[in-house]
């Protein structure tokens, strides 16, 4: 079993308690249809946990077979950038099967971030070393496909829905904690 070889630090994004007592840790590409449907998957179990867990999402594009994903995560860097990494991330995933520029900058308008520079964001590549070092990660980590999950420092490789996950993080809190 493959082990997480980049620890969570303060530069990922996380969602809920960061000082939750387990960690599950998403490896996903915008543009891949197995990705938006654990999406609302992940999104319950965090809710079912509450401040127990939080959920960190890195970017893993996979670009030979998904071509814009690259461009999808890299407009979530944007946004980032400007404190809102998780809508445009929730937006991303609802809107996938529109995916394209014109629907990055729909959605950059939404969020009323500034249109303009997301354009040169993407044509000067500014968020690119994040989705790179994140890729990277994953590699190292032994990610090859996506979404691909993590709870704690293992690789989770079960199935994605809401039973599954939520087993393995608890067998994975219990033995943490044991």
């Amino acid at each position: 079993m493959s082990k997480l070889r980049v620890p969570v630090t303060e530069h990922d994004h996380i969602r809920g308690d960061v000082n939750a007592l387990a960690t599950l840790v998403e490896y996903g590409d915008y543009q891949c249809p197995h990705c938006a449907a654990a999406h609302p998957v992940v999104s319950q179990v965090l809710a079912g946990f509450g401040p127990r867990l939080r959920v960190v999402y890195r970017h893993f594009p996979l670009t030979q077979i998904h071509p814009l994903a690259e461009a999808a995560a890299e407009t979530a860097e944007f946004a980032a950038a400007h404190g809102q990494f998780w809508k445009m991330h929730d937006l991303l995933y609802e809107n996938q099967h529109r995916l394209g520029l014109p629907l990055l900058i729909v959605l950059t308008r939404s969020l009323t971030l500034p249109e303009q520079q997301l354009e040169e964001a993407l044509l000067s590549r500014t968020y690119a070393p994040k989705v790179q070092s994140d890729f990277t990660g994953g590699v190292r980590s032994g990610v090859n496909g996506t979404p691909a999950f993590f709870i704690g420092d293992q690789r989770y490789d079960g199935p994605h829905d809401y039973p599954s996950l939520v087993m393995a993080i608890n067998a994975q809190f219990f033995a943490d904690h044991a």
